[in-house]
């Protein structure tokens, strides 16, 4: 489990250098610039006259928050510290997989293996549990006091509405033990996914859904939508990626609109894996932009959803892209 914690496939590649800021958005280069310091890999001090000094950066703190709404990089960001901090133990996950090592091994065995590790990458810090939120927030003061830099970006909790909506004052609140040790860093932006779409997934017939599946390099899944459903309520989301191990592309059948809302946020945590993957996915049914029932949209996890369907509608089209002659 410790030896998975690096940065999915999609970010193998991450840096600074490959993260494209928006220039309507000048916070994304603020946050690069700011990020790449904290990984200490930031721009050399400017020469100064003989009797001046050069001004002293202040220190950062011992972590750091990327806050900004999905689409934004903060992902890519993440991964970027990682790849870029000259580290000898540096670990990436997500919440989920973290929860899961405590789960597996116990507290105190968890902060016996991570005590002295130089970073620690939290992704999607989840702020809708109570209980694992203290238990993370108590692991991460263990950590911090051994020398471990933090860096996180986190979710929207349950009463946040709004896509655009920043999450820094429900992160800081919620790690209160721990708020004085992050540097909130803002992201502004737009969902870069959507950017080149047409905000709408792909949905295929019956005949051409079986057409893909028959010209697909490698092994595709060929499930009905509500089997995959039933599924992933018997398996914990931590083994989610387990699910799509060697798989080319994940093929649901007969896509219906979720009303159940523990359904839904395992669907979400899937999707997450896929997208982390890079995995394409066709479908038949209901167009995947609309699985999540309105009210769940306008709900508290609205956040969550649309993030959710940013991601559905690029798989969709990458899995087009990727059988386009």
């Amino acid at each position: 489990m410790l030896a998975s914690l690096v940065p999915p496939p999609q970010f193998d590649g991450a840096t600074f250098d490959s993260y494209r800021s928006d220039d309507a958005y000048p916070s994304q280069a603020e946050a690069k610039e700011l990020l790449q310091r904290f990984a200490g890999r930031g721009a050399p001090a400017k020469k100064t006259g003989f009797f001046s000094r050069a001004k002293k950066e202040p220190d950062m703190k011992p972590g750091v928050y990327l806050d900004g709404g999905f689409g934004v990089g903060k992902t890519h960001l993440l991964a970027s510290i990682y790849h870029a901090m000259p580290a000898r133990r540096k670990y990436f996950g997500s919440f989920i997989e973290y929860t899961a090592l405590v789960g597996a091994l116990g507290y105190k065995n968890t902060v016996d293996l991570l005590r002295g590790s130089d970073l620690l990458c939290i992704d999607e810090f989840e702020l809708d549990d109570p209980g694992d939120t203290m238990v993370m927030t108590r692991l991460l003061g263990e950590l911090v006091t051994s020398g471990t830099r933090l860096a996180a970006t986190s979710n929207t909790p349950p009463n946040a509405l709004g896509e655009g909506r920043f999450a820094a004052q429900d992160f800081l609140r919620e790690i209160h033990a721990m708020s004085d040790s992050f540097q909130t860093i803002r992201i502004d932006g737009v969902d870069f996914r959507q950017r080149a779409l047409d905000g709408k997934a792909v949905v295929l017939d019956d005949a051409a859904y079986q057409r893909e599946l028959a010209a697909i390099e490698g092994t595709a899944s060929d499930d009905a939508f509500a089997d995959v459903i039933r599924h992933l309520a018997k398996v914990h989301p931590s083994r989610y990626i387990r699910l799509i191990d060697g798989v080319s592309m994940v093929g649901l059948r007969d896509v219906q609109v979720l009303t159940d809302q523990s359904e839904a946020l395992r669907f979400v945590a899937f999707v997450d894996r896929v997208y982390d993957a890079q995995v394409p996915i066709i479908a038949t049914g209901t167009s995947l932009d609309q699985v999540f029932a309105e009210e769940m949209l306008g709900g508290g996890y609205r956040k969550k959803y649309l993030r959710a369907i940013s991601r559905l509608n690029a798989l969709t089209h990458s899995a087009q892209l990727q059988s386009a002659p």
